[in-house]
């Protein structure tokens, strides 16, 4: 909601300010300019990116408008894992086998539809706690482990935003592309046209470089900044993951290790002690 405010605060501020000031809306509505600005922009992008990653940010930019990483979300991993790692702490580990092999149709892993969702979340945590259950690795070795793939992890979730910031980075030179297209097509008019056609298309023509930047700065550059509040929240899920089962592997109880990964979470949707504990009561 906070984002759908501020492209609006954006809009209204531009465009509120360029009336007041007595201009025309019709002035700056120029259709050309945009498809010249908005084609080459999306063109570029297909050009620096594989497939997978356009994919990617189409889908994460639609997400911006929710809020998909929050305290809810932290507490049903930590809720989860405390459960799974509960169960093996009183059964035994092989007590947990079918759940992380086929967690779709775990009682633990149903309760939380979230997570399911999330189809490379619920691998990785399935992944190490087929690891854990094996208990082939020392601790130290298994945090190794999981910092290797964190690092790979970092690397691909800041793909999207960096993307988007190449975009937004490119946007004022394909205004300024569209400008001189414009200045163009007005000198091929000089002796032809009516002193008032060519003050026209002189406008239209700077428009171009108005609607990059703007597109830019105004748009383009605070998806891109969001996009990488998303992946590093998102990474730090994936920490607290870690810490969580790596603290199991060290030996330390269920509730304390589920501490551990609360503790790893960042200040702004990390839930408090008491309210790690009564979810964990509650499960």
């Amino acid at each position: 909601m906070i984002k759908i405010v501020g492209i609006l605060i954006v809009l209204g501020s531009v465009l509120g300010g360029y009336v007041l000031s007595g201009g025309h809306i019709m002035a700056i509505v120029q259709p050309f300019e945009v498809l010249i600005i908005g084609g080459a922009a999306f063109g570029a992008f297909l050009q620096s990116n594989p497939a997978s990653t356009t994919k990617r940010v189409l889908k994460k930019s639609l997400q911006m408008f929710g809020s998909r990483i929050n305290k809810a979300l932290y507490l049903d991993v930590l809720k989860m894992l405390y459960e799974v790692l509960n169960k093996s702490r009183r059964e035994g580990m092989m007590a947990i086998e079918a759940d992380i092999e086929e967690p779709n149709a775990s009682a633990i892993f149903s309760k939380y539809p979230a997570i399911l969702k999330d189809e490379q979340m619920t691998a990785f945590v399935c992944d190490y706690l087929r690891i854990l259950s094996s208990g082939n690795m020392a601790p130290h070795e298994f945090e190794g482990l999981f910092e290797m793939e964190l690092e790979s992890l970092k690397a691909d979730l800041e793909r999207p935003p960096r993307a988007v910031n190449q975009v937004a980075d490119a946007l004022p030179g394909f205004g300024i592309v569209a400008a001189v297209l414009g200045i163009v097509v007005t000198m091929a008019m000089l002796g032809e046209a009516e002193q008032n056609a060519i003050g026209q298309h002189v406008g239209a023509a700077l428009v171009g470089t108005f609607l990059g930047i703007l597109a830019a700065y105004g748009f383009t550059g605070p998806l891109a900044a969001s996009l990488a509040h998303d992946a590093a929240e998102e990474l730090n899920l994936y920490e607290a993951i870690k810490a969580t089962l790596v603290a199991s592997s060290s030996g330390m109880p269920p509730s304390m290790a589920v501490e551990f990964g609360r503790k790893v979470l960042l200040p702004g949707n990390r839930p408090s002690f008491v309210e790690l504990e009564q979810a964990v009561r509650g499960g």
